[in-house]
């Protein structure tokens, strides 16, 4: 398991999403949108997206908490540390369904 250059785009969709998408947060219902709903899905679909096209990779899932654990301390606070595992546990659901639905070519 290391970190391959095809991972790289797919972290960096996440990242600006964790980023970018607080900025617009204005109270507190705006940033629960944010951090239930919009977050999670990004991440489910980007991680499907990556399931499918490079099949199952454990570091992924670790990554994707990981890109988010900074954003913790910048927009948050350390309440929200949970989401970590569970952004984690979503981008792992995200690519076992991304391979799932990839199709195996016959011998």
């Amino acid at each position: 398991m290391t970190l391959s250059k095809k991972m790289i785009p797919y972290l960096l969709i996440c990242g600006i999403s964790y980023y970018l998408l607080p900025l617009f947060g204005k109270d507190t219902g705006t940033f629960m949108l944010i951090l239930l709903i919009l977050l999670p899905l990004i991440t489910l679909i980007t991680s499907s997206i990556y399931g499918l096209k490079n099949g199952l990779n454990l570091l992924f899932p670790i990554l994707i908490g990981a890109v988010f654990l900074p954003g913790i301390f910048i927009y948050y606070n350390s309440s929200a540390m949970i989401y970590v595992p569970g952004y984690a546990f979503i981008s792992l659901v995200g690519m076992l369904l991304g391979k799932a639905f990839t199709r195996t070519q016959p011998s």
